[in-house]
């Protein structure tokens, strides 16, 4: 019996001028609002966050407050290299345009400002609050260069700031640290959540190969509960950047565990691994000990989730590898956030998974105008200048490629293979890469669903997000080629029955 594969393609025209700040866009059409314009600058992203200029990587203290979205991130203004961390800001109302803020934390006598979150104290228990004003504390790792260059083992210690007006201006505690270093080498990245079961603050930190959890009252005192992973999960390198989270499972509080390695990535270098389990408010207990990866891609690192949003769970990641994220071929800047995703717990073969899925924001993005069909040749080909793609489609488990190609003859293929029931993004002809020389290369996602295949992408000026099956599996990849892909070709074992075409310019 013949069957369909549904499409819903998204190709954004980008005007050209030397402006990289997010311009106003009209409202009274039927287009997407906040892109960017690349003018001069290479590879910029249109609907990811990036600095201006210089580096950054992880995301830190992310919280949403009164209709605005807040991105923290580690941000070195002085180069385009990693250097003295501070903390970058960058605000949004909608999760695609994003304005960027005055750097929000500076190194001081304790050191660097390493990663970490923040909380909104809505109860005032740190007694920061004045007037009737909402503290909102950010929790972070000091790192002293000068310990650590010393080789001392207690140069990393948590930190606390707080802002009164909604994270735009800050003021470092006079008490700090708050939480000092027992004796632990890599002792940082503090991710804080309000426990209803204890009636505490509970912190998640990375202590070298596992994660040790504390309690507070308060956010000034804090006391050790519990440790989790020393011999659970991928241990290639360094555990950092957890999250501990609930999320419902079947009508049940069930928890999930990120922790960020570096490196020991599924395809090589820096990602991120998820446990599925239960918090009883002192300990993590897994259900299952399988080494699952949030992300199969090379590049999401270090991603965490935002503050302050109730039941829905929302994560944004460094899209970047630390096997090559200081050589990449950008110029002013370096590195972009992943789109911010929706966070949920879904069943395959009788087992939960984490799901990641574009936020819904990003529905927005376009707007059909017209179909298109096959061509002749039994391949789909759609052409545009500058383009940017979002394409959905399902079909049925049988080997596909979709390809996104130049009139450079450089390429960059995502596929599926049947026989080994993985997907794969293949950036082998993708463009530059002799910055690092694995970076061309194939890389491989196991895939989780079963039936049908399901398909989203995302594709930037210089990324692609791939999310299979309801977003059972993700995998995000960046290229860097000599002009932008402005080509799409599908193929599959049954392109025939390819219908309902969507072509979606944005301007």
């Amino acid at each position: 019996m013949p069957y369909r594969i549904f499409f819903l393609l998204l190709i954004v025209f980008v005007s050209c001028n030397s402006d990289t700040s997010t311009p106003s866009v009209p409202t009274d059409s039927a287009i997407a609002t906040g892109l960017k314009s690349p003018g001069n600058e290479k590879y910029r992203p249109q609907f990811h966050f990036s600095p201006k200029a210089h580096w950054m990587n992880d995301p830190n203290g992310m919280f949403y407050l009164d209709g605005t979205w807040n991105l923290y991130f580690q941000y070195y203004p002085d180069g385009t290299t990693w250097g003295p961390m501070h903390w970058g800001h960058a605000t949004s109302t909608d999760l695609i345009s994003w304005k960027e803020e005055e750097v929000a934390l500076f190194p001081d006598s304790l050191g660097y400002i390493f990663s970490g979150s923040a909380v909104v104290d809505k109860d005032n228990t740190s007694g920061f609050g004045k007037n009737g004003k909402t503290p909102i504390v950010a929790i972070f790792t000091h790192h002293d260069p000068k310990g650590a260059e010393a080789k001392k083992n207690n140069y990393q210690v948590q930190s606390l700031a707080y802002s009164l007006d909604k994270g735009m201006t800050w003021v470092k505690y006079d008490g700090n640290p708050v939480l000092p270093n027992p004796g632990i080498v890599d002792f940082r990245d503090p991710k804080v959540n309000w426990n209803s079961k204890i009636n505490q603050w509970v912190m998640t930190l990375a202590t070298k190969d596992r994660i040790t959890f504390y309690s507070s009252p308060n956010l000034k005192e804090w006391t050790r509960l519990s440790e989790f992973g020393q011999k659970l999960g991928a241990h290639g390198g360094v555990w950092e950047c957890p999250d501990l989270f609930p999320l419902d499972y079947k009508g049940k509080e069930t928890w999930v565990l990120l922790v960020s390695i570096n490196p020991g990535g599924p395809n090589g270098g820096s990602a991120t691994q998820y446990f599925i389990g239960d918090f009883n408010g002192k300990e993590f207990i897994p259900s299952d000990t399988t080494t699952r990866f949030i992300d199969y891609g090379t590049d999401n690192y270090a991603g965490v989730t935002v503050a302050n949003t109730g039941d829905r769970r929302v994560f944004i990641g460094w899209m970047s590898n630390w096997l090559y994220g200081e050589k990449v071929p950008t110029e002013k800047w370096r590195s972009a956030m992943t789109i911010p995703r929706t966070l949920s717990l879904k069943e395959a073969g009788g087992k939960a998974f984490l799901a990641a899925l574009p936020v819904k924001e990003t529905e927005k993005l376009g707007t059909v105008l017209k179909d298109a069909a096959p061509e002749k040749d039994g391949k789909i080909l759609i052409a545009g200048k500058d383009s940017l793609f979002r394409l959905s489609f399902a079909t049925q488990d049988e080997n596909f490629e979709i390809s996104f190609s130049n009139s450079s003859a450089e390429k960059f293929v995502i596929g599926f293979d049947k026989p080994s029931n993985r997907f794969y993004m293949d950036r082998t002809a993708a463009g530059a890469a002799g910055f690092y020389p694995a970076f061309a290369a194939r890389h491989w996602a196991p895939r989780v669903g079963n039936g049908n295949v399901k398909i989203d992408l995302l594709v930037d000026l210089a990324s692609v997000e791939l999310f299979a099956d309801e977003g059972l599996t993700v995998m995000t990849d960046i290229f860097f080629p000599v002009t932008s892909f402005n080509t799409v070709s599908v193929s599959s074992a049954n392109v025939s029955g390819i219908r309902d075409l969507k072509y979606i310019p944005i301007r």
